[in-house]
């Protein structure tokens, strides 16, 4: 048991954080954080929305999944609003719930402070996101900013609240981390994924794909309180493995077809690419499970492209410094891919998909095998979509074309064995009815996935 003079000085320390980020927070107050309106609106209700579905944890704590709104707030628009917000929504959740009046100096201290510090690292890090001069907005730097914001914000609103939960309720911090904070984290990862793909959608798209994006949110916030209520831990493992797949590749497709608004032929390609990588991987005699890896690196393998500003996406010329930031996209898609659980090998044939067996790829200058199977797969496909798609830049070849044009290629850019198994293919199966670039639908390869994922996430237990 805390002496009264420890209680009392906790919720003196919370009443002073709380007045002095409300003081800095009006401080930091600028007009052009509260627009646009609409969007202001948006995550308030997103926000409210959230924080109004609250579940008891483990200890009997409480949890809400509204975070997600609260640090778009902090990162898109600024300190002062999200504070604003946050504030409110406290109030809001606490009125018609009989708590004292620590709890509420609490939960208002905590859904002031973790704001304001989220919304001024934003700031001190990628300076104006409205800028639309920002190329640090548009980027992958802010979709990782994000992710770091949404991360510490998650864990100062637990430190305060735990610390609360220690000096008036007894619980042990440490007994708090292991059996709420801990078990969290995989699901406020994924969270914090989707979070940094959404603000990065913003500043690139608009407002719209933030509207698009309220069902994802929803989806997230349902399969979190889902895992979080599982009783038996067999069950609750088994739920995560396949909810946070599902909601991982959702993360990760919404972005791709996001990408398609801005370059109508990326989702056509990636259908295209992964339909060709399986069955040129089930051709070599590889496994299932190779088959589904090199089936979701085609499928993902160009979303680094979400980072590239719409000038060089649009662009007919370009520039060597276009081309140095083009020649990021395996890197950038790597970074984003790989941050989600599960996805290490398909990161990893993603950022090696431009590496060419006689070592004058990128990023590495890899020779030969030691540019993983998957990612020679890739390649080989990606190749030979592009040289038949009609959609490019360049007149499209005749498939008797493309394989000639590959043969040339064997041996310098492409894997020479991969490249004849790969004619073999096409040849059995008929080289002008096996041509997957005209009629690749993206919904079906998306289709396929899930059911792939879904098969598989319990093997991994």
């Amino acid at each position: 048991m805390h002496s009264k003079l420890t209680i009392r000085l906790f919720c003196t320390v919370e009443a002073v954080a709380l007045a002095a980020s409300l003081g800095v927070s009006a401080w930091l107050s600028d007009a052009t954080e509260w627009e646009p309106l609409p969007l202001v609106i948006l995550l308030f209700a997103l926000s409210l929305g959230g924080r109004k579905i609250w579940f008891v944890t483990i200890r009997g704590q409480h949890l809400a999944p509204g975070l997600v709104a609260q640090v778009l707030a902090m990162t898109v628009l600024g300190p002062a609003p999200a504070v604003a917000m946050s504030v409110l929504v406290a109030i809001l959740i606490c009125v018609g719930r009989e708590l004292s009046p620590s709890a509420w100096l609490n939960n208002i201290a905590a859904f002031a402070i973790f704001p304001l510090i989220g919304g001024v690292l934003t700031q001190l890090v990628i300076g104006d996101v409205h800028d639309k001069a920002n190329d640090l907005a548009q980027g992958p730097v802010f979709v990782l900013v994000v992710f770091g914001v949404f991360m510490i914000a998650n864990a100062i609103n637990f430190l305060v609240i735990a610390l609360d939960n220690q000096f008036l309720g007894n619980q042990p911090f440490l007994a708090q981390v292991r059996e709420t904070f801990t078990p969290m984290l995989p699901g406020q990862t994924a969270a914090a994924a989707l979070t940094g793909l959404l603000a990065v959608a913003y500043t690139n798209l608009g407002l719209p794909v933030v509207f698009a994006s309220i069902l994802v949110v929803a989806i997230f916030q349902y399969l979190l309180v889902a895992l979080l209520r599982s009783e038996d831990r067999a069950d609750q493992l088994e739920a995560r493995t396949v909810h946070l797949a599902s909601l991982q590749l959702g993360v990760l497709t919404t972005l791709v077809e996001t990408l398609a608004l801005r370059d109508r032929m990326t989702a056509r390609h990636a259908a295209a690419v992964a339909r060709y990588a399986r069955a040129l991987a089930k051709e070599i005699g590889v496994s299932e499970e190779e088959q589904d890896l090199v089936h979701t690196a085609g499928l993902l393998h160009d979303i680094g492209k979400f980072a590239l500003p719409d000038r060089i996406l649009k662009a007919e010329i370009l520039s060597d410094e276009d081309w140095a930031v083009i020649r990021r996209h395996p890197q950038d898609g790597a970074t984003l891919v790989g941050r989600l659980d599960g996805y290490g090998p398909v990161a990893e044939a993603i950022l090696y998909h431009h590496e060419r067996v006689d070592g004058g790829g990128y990023p590495a200058g890899l020779i030969g095998n030691e540019i993983p199977l998957a990612s020679r797969i890739v390649a080989v496909c990606s190749t030979y979509d592009t040289l038949t798609a009609r959609e490019t830049y360049r007149t499209p070849m005749t498939p008797q074309d493309a394989m000639a044009e590959l043969r040339r290629a064997a041996g310098r850019q492409l894997d020479t064995d991969l490249v004849e198994s790969f004619i073999k293919m096409l040849e059995n199966e008929g080289s002008l009815t096996f041509v997957h670039g005209d009629d690749a639908d993206f919904e079906a390869e998306l289709a396929f996935e899930r059911r792939a994922r879904q098969i598989a996430a319990p093997a991994t237990r």
